[in-house]
């Protein structure tokens, strides 16, 4: 479900520049300025592709996310869209669930180094004033109920069974109105984990999984489109072993038809949200920040041509 890790981090200096599109389910909308003009493509490749941003679990309150979407507009000339999973249209859905990000904004907490040790009296402080009050919000936006707010009809893969047919919605959406001929799509901790899963469909072009929440490894398998993950040093959700497991499923499939496109780059000093909610404070984190989004910014820039 989620641990202390998950409700740490830092709110990103500045203010979003983006729109919250209500046609578009509520969705975060940037554009690219022109003030990025040095650093980016052709402006006919921005109307041709697009990047879906999966948040973590703290949503859109958290405006790190929007920052995020509107730097990625900026540097890769295209549009970014950030969908509100943690709402829906679903009539017997309790009101206090509806809109409701995983986590509240009020309990972010300020990260430590990848070195500090999740004490006993940490877990306890989380299961009682984050983990029960938000119970009814993780249940409320499980990963086989979060995935159908962004994605359209999709049989996913046997090994992912209980994803097994989803009603249309955010990603269908997009591609209907929007018409793009490329899309990418990056996920952090809760977005990362549905980042694997769209990877295994023909929804989308090219992922990156920056420290995802945890999945099955079996998913891994079913990969088809390229993907290349940022991963941090401690990471509980997902530690070095997991890590190793999907790497090892993925170069097994070279010289195979299945075959996709992969990369792994590891952030010494580095926790689970380093990221999307980087204590910029701590030199080897914001390094380490900057260096995933500057992994994302050229893995897109590579495969989305």
């Amino acid at each position: 479900m989620s641990c202390p890790k998950c409700i740490e981090g830092f709110v990103l200096p500045g203010e979003p520049s983006g729109t919250i599109e209500q046609d578009f389910q509520g969705a975060y909308h940037a554009s690219p300025s022109s003030l990025s003009a040095s650093e980016t493509v052709t402006s006919n490749a921005s109307k041709q592709r697009a990047i879906i941003f999966l948040t973590d679990g703290f949503g859109l309150p958290l405006k790190n996310c929007k920052i995020m979407a509107d730097n990625l507009a900026n540097r890769l000339d295209c549009e970014v869209w950030v969908p509100d999973y943690f709402d829906a249209d679903i009539q017997d859905v309790p009101p206090s669930c509806l809109g409701r990000p995983l986590v509240p904004v009020d309990d972010l907490r300020t990260p430590d180094r990848a070195s500090k040790k999740m004490s006993i009296l940490d877990w306890v402080k989380f299961i009682v004033f984050t983990g029960i009050p938000s119970l009814p919000a993780f249940i409320h936006s499980r990963p086989s109920v979060a995935d159908k707010r962004v994605t359209s009809v999709i049989h996913f893969p046997l090994s992912c069974k209980r994803f097994s047919l989803i009603g249309s919605k955010f990603i269908n959406l997009l591609k209907e109105k929007k018409q793009y001929e490329k899309l990418g799509i990056v996920g952090y901790c809760f977005g990362g984990a549905a980042t694997v899963r769209f990877a295994s469909t023909d929804l989308v072009d090219a992922a990156v999984i920056c420290h995802p929440a945890s999945f099955p490894t079996r998913e891994a398998e079913v990969i088809r489109v390229p993907t290349s993950w940022a991963c941090a040093e401690v990471d509980i959700f997902w530690p070095h072993s997991k890590r190793l497991q999907v790497e090892a499923i993925l170069a097994s499939k070279k010289g195979k038809e299945t075959y996709t496109e992969y990369e792994f780059k590891d952030y010494p000093g580095t926790a689970h949200g380093f990221a999307a909610r980087p204590n910029l404070n701590l030199p080897e984190v914001k390094d380490a920040y900057e260096q995933a989004f500057e992994q994302t910014v050229e893995w897109f820039k590579k495969t989305l041509v």
